[in-house]
């Protein structure tokens, strides 16, 4: 199931505002900003900070 991307594009993580990319595999919403990566739960993306987990990457955040 796919997020609607007009609605993709109102989207914004919780925790510091920044835009939100859709990833696949398993399908989740990851911050571009603090990189917490929100699950999509039956199509609905659960956007509490609570639910996040942290990415893996280049200038990753560990501290949260």
């Amino acid at each position: 199931m796919s997020i609607d991307p007009d609605l993709l594009e109102l989207l914004v993580c919780p925790a510091c505002r920044e835009e939100l990319c859709l990833k696949e595999a398993p399908e989740r919403l990851v911050c571009a900003g603090c990189r917490r990566s929100y699950p999509i739960k039956d199509g609905i993306p659960v956007l509490l900070v609570e639910e996040a987990t942290l990415e893996a990457g280049e200038g990753s955040k560990q501290s949260a």
